[in-house]
């Protein structure tokens, strides 16, 4: 059924690790050797119930990868809209970072985690930027909800394989990770 999502790849974290890999081929955290490619178009990847080692200051963050490599460059810009419940909206932006930055902290008290959706464009295209949008959920612990909107470019022409989620401080916990193609 045109539409529908096709499971790639998929990683769980059950015990803590410093970053994942999904698609990559043979460095993907998984070991399917599974790769963003030409099949699809459009790429989701979704992480669910992320939850860290270190309170307040640790963030996950993503970059692309290329023949299974992180892509470090500081060429990754992204804006979006932060929703939270107890005090006012903001908006934000980063360009020439070296990866698409989480804004909010996660911490890891009970109850606390988060939920990511993105959407990724132009992949496997080496003549065109890659980019991608995201959606963000996330509860603290003091019942605080949060939400991200937003998007993001890799301004540089090259093809992507992967996606690489990487702790900025402490490791990741827990999550599952999954890479779907979206059926043309």
């Amino acid at each position: 059924m045109a539409g529908s999502l096709i499971k790639i790849d998929e990683f769980t974290v059950s015990s803590a690790v410093s970053n994942v890999i999904l698609g990559g081929g043979s460095s993907g955290s998984s070991g399917l050797n599974a790769s963003i490619n030409s099949t699809y178009d459009v790429y989701q990847v979704v992480y669910n119930n992320a939850k860290v080692s270190t309170d307040g200051t640790t963030k996950i963050s993503m970059r692309f990868t290329e023949s299974g490599t992180p892509n470090t460059t500081a060429n990754y810009d992204r804006a979006s809209k932060f929703l939270r419940t107890v005090v006012s909206f903001s908006n934000l932006s980063n360009t020439n970072q070296t990866s698409f930055n989480t804004e909010s902290s996660i911490g890891n008290a009970t109850g606390e985690h988060q939920n990511k959706t993105f959407y990724i464009f132009n992949a496997n295209n080496s003549s065109e930027y890659t980019f991608m949008t995201e959606e963000a959920t996330q509860v603290a612990s003091t019942g605080e909800l949060s939400g991200q909107q937003g998007g993001g470019v890799l301004t540089v022409t090259s093809a992507v394989d992967g996606v690489n989620f990487f702790s900025t401080g402490g490791d990741i916990n827990s999550a599952v990770f999954t890479l779907y193609g979206l059926k043309k």
